[in-house]
């Protein structure tokens, strides 16, 4: 306090913008992205082939629809599959509870490329027995037994997702409902859900976008999806460039479900912006 009775305010001082180490990595590594990307642009642009492009084009949008498909079939099935299974995590009944884990713990826990393996090499070891039960014409096509081997990965994580989504609402909110004489079902479709959809909307956008790029891993079954004609591209033309199409395609994809996770985050959680 000053001798006229006033507050003398003391300012912080002033933080200086010098050339930290961070900020002169940053710069660097800056330099170096920009660098490599306008290399990758430098050789797209000389090693340009009109021809090359009007022959293969097609067959990318081809293969595209094809991992469109795959991944759109796996996420829906998933979904409807995770239901349950996170409902046996939430159970208190132990042995239900454990089966439930022992999945999720399995298909959360080893290689989606392995698990893939083992339905289309593994379940082939057994045509007779498929064979008598009808089954053999779904597994003996690669499409069918990398869904399926999709199917049963993205269950286990949307399940874990839905699991941590329904847990992170409050218990008072099921007291408050029962107060108010819902039932459990109309306490979950009404309350519980919707709020629990907020929480599980990003890690939902991610386990979509990580499916989209593993999806990549059927094309060594033969499945002729957007890397399967890439592959198929390059043996017959060994131009790199044809790698960098997909690449820049499935970037492309995966920018696009970005923003759509945005834009939907957006319009959900009006109510919670001010």
């Amino acid at each position: 306090m000053s001798a006229n009775g006033t507050i003398a305010v003391e300012r912080p001082p002033e933080v200086k913008q010098g050339w930290t180490r961070a900020r002169i990595i940053g710069v660097v590594l800056l330099t170096i992205w920009a660098a490599l990307g306008l290399g990758v642009l430098i050789f797209m642009v000389n090693a340009w082939d009109p021809e090359i492009f009007a022959r293969y084009a097609p067959r990318y949008l081809s293969g595209l629809w094809v991992t469109i498909q795959l991944v759109a079939v796996s996420v829906i099935c998933g979904a409807l599959l995770s239901v349950p299974i996170a409902l046996g995590r939430i159970s208190r009944n132990k042995l239900i509870a454990g089966l439930a884990y022992a999945y999720v713990y399995f298909f959360r826990g080893t290689p989606l490329l392995a698990q893939t393996f083992l339905i289309y090499y593994g379940l082939g070891s057994f045509r007779p027995e498929l064979q008598a039960i009808g089954l053999w014409g779904f597994f003996r096509e690669a499409w069918y037994c990398a869904a399926f081997a999709f199917t049963l990965n993205t269950s286990a994580y949307q399940a874990e997702i839905l699991r941590g989504a329904v847990e992170s609402v409050g218990r008072g909110q099921w007291e408050a409902a029962s107060a108010l004489g819902l039932s459990k079902l109309q306490t979950l479709r009404k309350i519980i859900i919707p709020q629990a959809l907020i929480v599980a909307l990003r890690p939902y956008g991610n386990e979509i976008i990580l499916m989209i790029k593993g999806s990549a891993i059927v094309a060594i079954i033969t499945v002729y999806d957007l890397m399967g004609e890439t592959r198929r591209a390059y043996a017959r033309t060994f131009d790199f460039q044809t790698y960098i199409w997909a690449a820049i395609i499935y970037l492309g994809i995966v920018e696009v479900l970005r923003n759509a996770i945005d834009w939907i985050e957006l319009r959900i959680t009006k109510h919670l912006k001010r």
